[in-house]
């Protein structure tokens, strides 16, 4: 029986196009944006809010890590929980992160009380993320190859036949090579490198 991956996350690439909802005269639009901090998320915000300078609420909700996932809800102003939360509610059900929904709310004289207002941020942010091209990510580990020159033939005979991504390199005297490769081969290629004579293999914190 095979394990299932745990070394994969979902997320978005781009921005997702913005979708309108409309509820009692009430206009909703949603929006779904990659983000890994949260100044991107503010400058998000940011520019929505001038872009909707004329809107009451601009409410959201992110998601942000892979294995340490954090997130956040906020109702900008509308009553508790009746906002950020539905919104969150459908990132995880969308199963994404590294995730922010933005649903902007122009007010049209009609209160659509709580319930309604639940049900009509939850749709904004379920059309935002069905709009949005969800792609599958692998959580990847990056190591440190230090070695010498006279070396390099035995060091990327390994990435060759791993097919180790190379993300940087420095070839003088002394070499250095920063790989990645998906967690699940973590203890494989550590224990390949280290098998090898003369050769230094650190992982890298990101």
């Amino acid at each position: 029986m095979s394990l299932p991956n745990t070394d994969t996350y979902k997320t978005i690439e781009i921005p997702s196009e913005e979708v309108l909802f409309k509820e009692k005269n009430s206009k909703f639009y949603g929006y779904a944006f990659p983000v890994t901090n949260e100044e991107q998320i503010k400058e998000r915000i940011s520019e929505l809010k001038k872009q909707h300078h004329a809107a009451r609420h601009w409410c959201y909700a992110f998601q942000i890590g892979t294995e340490n996932k954090y997130y956040r809800a906020n109702d900008d102003g509308e009553p508790n929980n009746s906002a950020g939360a539905p919104i969150y509610g459908q990132i995880q059900s969308f199963d994404v992160t590294n995730i922010l929904i933005v649903v902007v709310r122009y007010f049209g004289g009609v209160k659509l009380g709580v319930g309604g207002l639940i049900s009509a941020y939850k749709t904004a942010a379920q059309l935002a993320l069905e709009n949005a091209t969800i792609v599958e990510k692998t959580i990847d580990v990056h190591f440190l190859i230090t070695f010498d020159y006279k070396n390099m033939n035995k060091v990327m005979r390994v990435i060759k036949e791993h097919q180790l991504q190379i993300i940087s390199q420095k070839m003088e005297m002394n070499c250095q090579i920063e790989i990645a490769t998906r967690k699940q081969n973590e203890t494989k290629i550590t224990e390949l490198f280290e098998s090898l004579f003369e050769i230094d293999c650190k992982k890298i914190s990101l």
